[in-house]
């Protein structure tokens, strides 16, 4: 498929890609086109239907694919997910996700090397471009770091995302405080608030400095960490540089029962009632994860714009889940969808998020496929103000995903929708143009081996695994932090 095109080149003239099915984008929704094409021109879509009437310098006929919008990820992981660790290995504070008292004692240090925290970036990258994803605003662990992300990885993100070609919205994560454990179970919130607005400065350089290179890939983002390591001045000033910026903001929140009880100790409120009382919620806000959320927070949601990034497949695996995707939907709440876990499939992510909706109450056609669907590519684009993304139609950005619907492990197929949706998983993806560039074919990316990488991400991750016990209560061995499903043979 596509063989005569150059990996991480941008054709020149007009490319023409012929597919039984386009999702393609007609008075202001999705449509399904069968038997059509869509041409590119440059880094634009110009044209979608039948085919194409005037000249092209190459055409492709793709076949029994699904020419889909390339997927937006709100909440994008950009490390090795040490998450999936601890799904099942709980609680949080016996298992390294809280730092212990005698951790702060020797002092939290920085567990990856510059060039490995480099290198998981560009290794998260390509996994997001394997997965139809084309563009993304990256999300990482703090839990291993020394206190916040640095300007120096997020310069090394903003190179591979510009080689790679992946859209990006970037901005060092940083924060006034943590919580700490100081006897098991027994978490207790430590503050640094000039450690935190240092960092706000640090992601305000960093975004002018990086905002709008490799043609406009490389866009910006403030990113306080999580809603309970913030003050309320580190969170004003943020909002009002993002305003100044014109730039997203994306900040955890209502996600889950420490920050909810830690919000209820320091504020005397949940995290979205204390922001709106200081006017911080607005329509910048993109805020993840929403599955504690209350009536009363959803509704706040909804009167001033913020849009929840729903991430249901990281949830599921520990049995929680948004209460639910038809609600926020009635209530105007704009929902974008994320990631935030390894694999980073998106496909897999929106079948659980139909899934997990009717699990909790949702009929049929109050949470369908495509409402997943519309979350994935409208709904990101939206939180963005990017009507150039997400849908395809003349005048929008060439960001693509090619889905192979005759893989013989989804037979039969159906609608080509519902059938990568709830049959599929993001394997099925076979190409991917980001900006009119062909950024990735056959699981393969411009500039990096996906085997080589594969086995440099593991011996890393690894590493990182090994030094759990430094951080974790007690400081038990890994075999106790991380016990195998089943114990090994004598």
């Amino acid at each position: 498929m596509l063989e005569s095109l150059t990996l991480g080149a941008r054709p020149q003239g007009r490319t023409a890609l012929a597919a039984r099915w386009i999702v393609a984008h007609h008075g202001g929704s999705h449509r399904l086109l069968e038997h059509g094409e869509i041409v590119l021109e440059a880094d634009r879509i110009l044209y979608v239907g039948p085919r194409f009437p005037g000249e092209v310098a190459r055409r492709f006929d793709l076949g029994e694919v699904l020419v889909s919008p390339g997927f937006i990820d709100l909440d994008a992981l950009s490390d090795l997910d040490t998450t999936l660790l601890g799904v099942d290995c709980g609680p949080a504070w016996a298992k390294g996700r809280v730092w212990p008292q005698s951790y702060i004692d020797r002092g939290p240090y920085e567990m990856y090397t510059p060039e490995e925290l480099a290198f998981q970036k560009r290794f998260a990258f390509a996994q997001l471009l394997c997965n139809g994803i084309t563009s993304a605003l990256p999300i990482a662990s703090l839990f291993y770091r020394a206190w916040g992300e640095t300007v120096a990885e997020f310069e090394a993100a903003a190179e591979a995302a510009g080689e790679l070609g992946l859209r990006v919205w970037l901005g060092p994560a940083y924060r006034s405080g943590g919580m700490v454990c100081t006897a098991p179970g027994v978490l207790e919130p430590r503050f640094d608030e000039a450690r935190g607005l240092q960092g706000l400065d640090d992601a305000i350089a960093f975004v002018r400095a990086q905002a709008g290179r490799f043609g406009g890939l490389v866009q910006g983002m403030l990113a306080p960490d999580r809603v309970e390591t913030c003050t309320q001045t580190l969170l004003t000033r943020t909002m009002a540089a993002a305003a100044d910026l014109d730039i997203p903001v994306r900040l955890h929140m209502a996600q889950g029962l420490m920050e909810r009880q830690a919000m209820a100790r320091l504020h005397g409120s949940t995290a979205p009632q204390w922001l709106a009382s200081f006017g911080a919620l607005n329509d910048r806000l993109i805020a993840p994860h929403a599955v504690q959320a209350t009536a009363e927070d959803l509704a706040l949601y909804a009167a001033h714009g913020v849009t929840v990034a729903h991430c249901p497949l990281v949830f599921a695996r520990s049995g929680a889940a948004l209460n639910s995707l038809a609600k926020l939907r009635q209530l105007g709440v704009r929902v974008g969808m994320g990631t935030d876990t390894a694999p980073p499939d998106m496909v897999l992510n929106m079948a659980v998020g139909v899934m997990a909706a009717r699990l909790m109450g949702d009929s049929l056609t109050e949470t369908a496929p495509e409402h997943l669907f519309d979350a994935a590519t409208l709904g990101g684009a939206d939180a963005l103000r990017r009507a150039d993304l997400g849908r395809l139609m003349p005048g929008a950005k060439a960001d693509i995903a090619v889905f192979d619907m005759a893989d013989p492990l989804i037979a039969p197929r159906v609608d080509p929708v519902r059938s990568l949706i709830l049959g599929a998983t993001g394997r099925v993806t076979r190409a991917v143009f980001v900006d009119g560039r062909l950024s990735m074919r056959e699981g393969q990316v411009p500039g990096l081996d996906m085997a080589t990488a594969r086995a440099r991400a593991q011996a890393q991750f690894d590493r990182l695994v090994a030094k759990y016990p430094d951080r974790t209560w007690g400081h038990p061995p890994v075999g106790t932090i991380f016990p195998p499903a089943y114990p090994p043979l004598p």
